[in-house]
């Protein structure tokens, strides 16, 4: 289990207009685990986390207990807050609701969209792309995470917006957890195209990419249940259908 490391960076509410503490605070740790910088299970200390922003724990453990709603982050009883880790099983229903979600999220998107969210979003795009091009993969990461995230915005529906928060987070960490190989992102080609079809207002089309967007995360995972499964049973089979023993009695 890795833990916080140093100290690096230091700041207050008063940096960004608006925001409180807690705002603040949420956000960089929200931040730093869509970026994958912050591991599943990385003990997140209370004590450390106070002296890197300059807050009292209280703020922190309010943070964390926004982040544990969202179920990115687990707060354990007299053990404190580590970063979630979902299991094989968790990891394929958190990829079923992104899929229900998704699909009813740009939906919406296609009938509420404005032209600036469109030319925002567009950017967006843009600056993924610079920043996955320039080997800035954290940046890239984050970027390609918000751009689902905005697609909750334009549905313009926020109970939809915040269950895309935490689904597109939850879904990170799954990456993060069983991506095949080395780490990938997600298709600059296919969120332009899913862009220029929610412009287009083509709602059919929209839904198409969607699924095989998801299809294309989903198939660079390692779900294999049998693969990651400790059970001595299953270890030691071949042995089991010897019925004998390994080791005779003299």
């Amino acid at each position: 289990m890795s833990e916080i490391k140093q100290p690096r960076l230091k700041t207050t509410a008063s940096a960004q207009t608006g925001l409180t503490q807690d705002d603040v605070v949420y956000g960089h740790i929200f931040d730093a685990i869509l970026e994958q910088r912050l591991p599943s299970n990385t003990k997140l200390n209370e004590e450390a986390l106070g002296e890197i922003f300059g807050v009292s724990r209280t703020i922190i453990r309010r943070a964390l207990l926004r982040l544990s709603v969202e179920k990115i982050v687990n707060i354990r009883p007299n053990r404190g807050a580590i970063v979630a880790s979902p299991s094989v099983e968790e990891a394929k229903q958190i990829l079923k609701a992104r899929e229900v979600l998704e699909l009813a999220i740009t939906e919406l998107a296609v009938e509420h969209a404005t032209s600036e969210q469109i030319e925002s979003l567009r950017q967006l795009i843009i600056e993924e792309h610079q920043a996955f091009e320039q080997g800035d993969l954290g940046r890239g990461i984050r970027l390609s995470c918000e751009f689902h995230i905005r697609l909750g915005d334009m549905a313009n529906n926020s109970p939809l917006l915040s269950f895309q928060r935490s689904i597109v987070s939850q879904t990170s960490l799954v990456i993060a957890l069983y991506e095949a190989g080395s780490r990938s992102q997600c298709s600059f080609e296919e969120h332009n195209s899913l862009l220029n079809a929610i412009e287009s207002g083509d709602k059919t089309r929209v839904l198409n990419l969607v699924k095989t967007h998801l299809e294309h995360i989903k198939s660079k995972l390692v779900l294999d249940e049998e693969a990651t499964t400790k059970d001595l049973h299953t270890v030691f089979s071949d042995i089991m259908t010897k019925k004998q023993p390994i080791i005779s009695n003299r």
